[in-house]
């Protein structure tokens, strides 16, 4: 939605949405606030920034360089194809964003709110603590292909979740460095292969019973 607009990005930004799904969005957030105001109903909208999971999609970047990982080190893959490395994205944990969508609609007064974790990383970096986490160094694996540059990039997303922190206390538990060690955890793990075992202690840290590891990577197939 936020596109090429100039980080950080919050609810008073001008959304510069730079593809058809982006411009969808950017539809589906005027037309719930139409029905707000005109209908009075109930309804929010959550601006949430790149929320991942092992449960993404295999050609989303995040969870194309953990399984790539996983398969290279597994022997089922040679290199990883990629594009623009430099992209910088505000990346944070699903199942929290999800939190935040049912915290949002349980308050006195419908409103909108950006959600993200207000830090912002390039793929570059995602690469490298992915596979210095398992072990490898990811320039040996790593082949840039012109192929995945969107012919209108969008650079620079980076949250300001200001107002979700002082409405209902929004803060998140996963940074980007937790993040990345679940979903390498879980892809190894899918992959039959010895993980680390950082990501799924970080779970039962900040999570406890709440997430069920074993079916998040049975889910994963």
């Amino acid at each position: 939605m936020f596109g090429a607009a100039k980080p950080p990005q919050n609810e008073g930004t001008i959304f510069e949405p730079q593809s058809p799904y982006a411009a969808a969005k950017v539809y589906a957030y005027w037309i719930t606030r139409n029905y707000r105001d005109a209908y009075d109903i109930f309804a929010c909208n959550g601006i949430l920034f790149n929320h991942e999971s092992p449960r993404r999609g295999e050609t989303f970047v995040t969870r194309k360089i953990t399984r790539a990982l996983a398969a290279i080190k597994a022997g089922k893959q040679r290199h990883l194809y990629l594009g623009n490395l430099d992209a910088k994205r505000d990346w944070g944990y699903a199942p929290e964003y999800v939190e935040a969508m049912w915290t949002m609609l349980q308050l006195e007064k419908a409103d909108d709110f950006v959600i993200g974790t207000g830090e912002s990383h390039t793929v570059r970096d995602f690469l490298h603590e992915a596979f210095t986490y398992a072990g490898m160094n990811y320039e040996d694996y790593v082949r840039i292909d012109e192929r995945y540059f969107r012919p209108t990039e969008v650079d620079y997303l980076l949250s300001d979740p200001s107002k979700a922190k002082k409405a209902f206390d929004w803060k998140p538990k996963v940074k980007f460095h937790e993040l990345v060690r679940i979903m390498v955890d879980a892809d190894l793990e899918l992959q039959g292969l010895p993980c680390p075992g950082e990501g799924r202690q970080i779970l039962e840290t900040n999570f406890g019973g709440w997430h069920r590891w074993d079916n998040q990577v049975i889910s994963m197939e």
